[in-house]
């Protein structure tokens, strides 16, 4: 694979390219890491209904600083207890966020 794309690259940068230089490096302990402890609880919360692929997504934008707006309908945003569980999930890479909502902290 010499090219790679996720919509993670919108709030989790870092994490997005980390992944791809283990998967290019062949690093599958990494790789397995990354997605045990990020992609695979993600895309448990993207799954949990039509449509989150975007509501998720946003939220993880929202989460490292940038204000997305709402989603739009049909779409919906996700719940509050699922926007406790992308925080959560998103914690231990909010490095990646701006410098700006990192001062505001």
């Amino acid at each position: 694979m010499t090219t790679y794309s996720s919509a993670v690259f919108n709030f989790v940068p870092g994490l997005a390219q980390d992944f791809y230089k283990a998967l290019r490096a062949g690093d599958r302990k990494t790789t397995d890491k990354i997605l045990i402890d990020f992609f695979y609880p993600f895309m448990d919360i993207r799954n949990r209904q039509k449509g989150y692929a975007v509501s998720a997504i946003k939220a993880g934008v929202r989460i490292m600083g940038f204000d997305t707006g709402p989603v739009r309908a049909p779409l919906t945003d996700l719940t509050p207890e699922e926007v406790r569980m992308m925080e959560a999930l998103c914690e231990p890479y909010r490095k990646d966020a701006p410098i700006s909502s990192q001062a505001a902290e």
